[in-house]
């Protein structure tokens, strides 16, 4: 072969070589850019975030979903956690909040999708039997879960998770005072921190989506 041959090959090389490093930086700019970038903890707190280190265990309870179907510790277990405290007859933060989550939801891929679960639970079960949830809750998302029980078992279970909530009498009909939070679960089924109201979706995005990577 001659020398003028070999030297074709060898520019032939370099350039393939060149091609591929530049490939590869490429990609991993691309990457890099369509990954979203996970807030600090203080980028966070800004965001209305508050996170727990060490995140907080939450005891065994037994309540009941909008299916029927018993709704326990091993259901906050597996996926990302997003827990309102709520009830159906609300005239204006409850389905406010739901309705935000879902526009959430419909913003977020698929992958992310599916490392989320989005959970009401009433704080007025007298009212929200699991017939009614299902009416009230699936409207806003069919994948979101409505949950109700014994009033004392939702009072332990929201004692755990430091949410307050009362009834206050209002002539011959009653309301329910209760906490605006959004409770964040890890998938590990512990209390990890809460998202503090007003809900700015642009916001309440960032902020799930750098959960999901922690």
């Amino acid at each position: 072969m001659s020398a003028t041959a070999t030297q074709k090959r060898g520019i032939i090389k370099t350039v393939i070589v060149l091609v591929i490093i530049m490939c590869a930086i490429l990609l991993g700019f691309l990457n890099k850019m369509l990954t979203p970038r996970i807030l600090s903890a203080e980028e966070l707190r800004v965001n209305g975030v508050i996170l727990f280190d060490p995140p907080r265990i939450i005891k065994e309870f037994s309540l009941v979903d909008h299916r029927g179907e018993n709704f326990t510790k091993s259901d906050l277990e597996g996926k990302w956690t997003l827990m309102f405290f709520g009830f159906t007859h609300c005239p204006d933060i409850c389905p406010t909040t739901l309705a935000k989550l879902a526009q959430l939801t419909k913003g977020l891929d698929e992958k992310t999708l599916s490392k989320l679960h989005v959970v009401m639970v009433s704080v007025d079960p007298a009212r929200d039997s699991v017939e009614k949830l299902a009416e009230y809750v699936p409207f806003f998302h069919p994948d979101f879960t409505g949950v109700t029980g014994e009033f004392m078992d939702i009072l332990s279970f929201s004692r755990n998770v430091n949410v307050v909530f009362n009834k206050v009498v209002t002539g011959d009909d009653y309301t329910v005072d209760h906490s605006g939070n959004i409770v964040l679960v890890n998938p590990e089924g512990h209390y990890q921190g809460f998202i503090k109201p007003p809900f700015e979706l642009a916001r309440l995005k960032s902020s799930v989506l750098s959960l999901v990577q922690m």
